[in-house]
């Protein structure tokens, strides 16, 4: 006796059949990198390099089934150092946004200063974002304002780069336009500095985010309460038989936030650079 599928069943068929090639990539990608992964932790022992099944067993409870439990001091899942870490990234990346595009947009429109200014920017941008922290911590005597200052002085630079180059790279022709129509500052600025230039800001914004991100990890790891890079050490620290399995954890953590953050800075970029058009 044949049987034939019912109406609703065949219609999800092809609803899913579009799809497939879209996702189809990642589901074997992303599968083949997990059987890698797998393969290696049975290399080497699950105690050195424990595989994505043991991580998935070590740390359901409770740092996956309870992301957000809280047992007081730094006891917290990995959903609340998270926010903890993105509270200093916010405040950090905030100034760096503000005081980056302002200095940038000096450098870009003033000639002078920007050939004067080159070589501090580009000798202060090479320093790496950890050398920042003992001279913060003197500074500021907190820990918490001292990983706040190393995320801004990490990501102001390209923010101060690209937005300078932007400024830079506006053609001759719309400045002759400016001058032949005798538009005032503000209105050159507003016409035709910022429409040109939100690209390459929002180029800068996006590698910013990203250094931000790795900054504050690493600012974390060396002093401070809470936060994943905290969590990381922690654990570190800890040396327990799941303490490998939380860095893993926490690790992917870390590189999904930073995935997310970059897009969101993308997606405004893109808003935005419709509404300057």
């Amino acid at each position: 006796m044949n049987r034939t599928a019912s109406p609703g069943r065949r219609s999800r068929r092809l609803r899913l059949l579009p799809a497939l090639p879209q996702i189809l990539p990642y589901l074997l990608c992303i599968g083949a990198f997990l059987l890698v992964w797998q393969l290696l932790s049975g290399a080497l022992g699950a105690a050195r390099l424990p595989g994505p099944i043991n991580v998935l067993i070590d740390t359901w409870d409770p740092y996956i089934s309870q992301p957000f439990f809280d047992d007081g001091g730094t006891s917290k899942g990995l959903g609340w150092q998270i926010l903890i870490s993105l509270q200093r990234v916010a405040v950090g990346y905030g100034l760096a946004a503000v005081v980056g595009v302002a200095v940038g947009g000096l450098l870009g429109l003033n000639r002078f200063a920007g050939k004067g200014f080159d070589p501090v920017v580009q000798v202060l941008r090479t320093v790496p974002p950890l050398a920042w922290f003992p001279i913060s911590l003197m500074v500021f005597q907190n820990a918490n304002t001292s990983a706040v200052f190393v995320i801004f002085i990490t990501a102001i630079w390209p923010i101060i780069i690209n937005t300078a180059v932007g400024i830079q790279e506006i053609p001759q022709d719309y400045t002759n336009v400016a001058r032949v129509l005798r538009l005032s500052k503000r209105a050159y600025i507003s016409n035709i500095v910022i429409p040109a230039t939100v690209p390459y800001v929002f180029t800068g914004l996006r590698i910013a985010v990203g250094l931000a991100w790795l900054a504050i990890v690493a600012a974390e790891m060396l002093k401070a309460d809470g936060g994943i890079g905290y969590f990381i050490w922690d654990a570190y620290n800890a040396g327990g038989d799941a303490s490998s399995s939380q860095i893993i954890l926490a690790i992917i953590y870390v590189g999904v936030v930073g995935l997310l953050l970059d897009r969101l800075v993308a997606w405004v970029g893109r808003k935005v650079s419709k509404g300057a058009a």
